[in-house]
């Protein structure tokens, strides 16, 4: 009866204080809800896009408290499609993302800076090509709701632009390629 009163207690104290308490997401990759596409100059003549299709992640999010956010994703850099087969291979090769090698790129938030209504910076460290590096995500919040299938979900972009060069990539195709900008579209169902 005192544990029962004890937990009723503390229950009560944090819903009256009006802390809001995070949701904890998965991306909703299996369902083809979640995006990393990147968009590399090609000579500075044209643009070349590509994908990675297999990733897997997590993230913590309210509305209330951005700043107590936080995500966490793992990808498989041999799953990187540019719609091209040769090149393709070039890019998983040791030029660039040298895939046997380093089969993951990982992403782990360390801080959420709010920015403004529905957008933030999330910083955190990325792991890739075998070098960690801290990187900045600017990030924007699309919306949150109930799904069809009785679920919950919220949905971010986030974009930030990489150097080649800082993750060991040494590849030299001139000035105007030598960064990568990573669109980041997911979709996460509340758990």
């Amino acid at each position: 009866m005192i544990k029962k009163t004890l937990a009723a207690l503390l229950l009560g104290s944090v819903l009256s204080s009006g802390a809001a308490l995070a949701a904890d997401y998965v991306i909703d990759q299996e369902g083809q809800h979640a995006f990393v596409n990147f968009k590399i100059s090609h000579l500075g003549y044209s643009w070349l896009y590509g994908t990675f299709k297999d990733f897997e992640g997590t993230f913590s999010y309210d509305q209330e408290q951005p700043e107590a956010s936080n995500v966490n994703v793992t990808l498989r850099t041999a799953s990187l499609d540019s719609n091209h087969a040769e090149r393709d291979k070039h890019l998983r090769g040791a030029d660039y993302l040298n895939t046997s090698k380093h089969p993951k790129a990982t992403f782990a938030s360390t801080r959420v800076l709010s920015t403004g209504e529905g957008t933030a910076d999330i910083i955190g460290d990325l792991t890739l090509n075998g070098v960690t590096k801290e990187v900045l995500i600017h990030a924007e919040f699309i919306g949150e709701g109930n799904d069809p299938w009785g679920g919950y979900r919220a949905g971010f972009e986030g974009k930030t632009t990489l150097q080649l060069a800082d993750f060991g990539i040494k590849a030299n195709l001139g000035p105007a390629s030598e960064s990568v900008e990573l669109t980041l579209s997911v979709e996460g169902v509340r758990q």
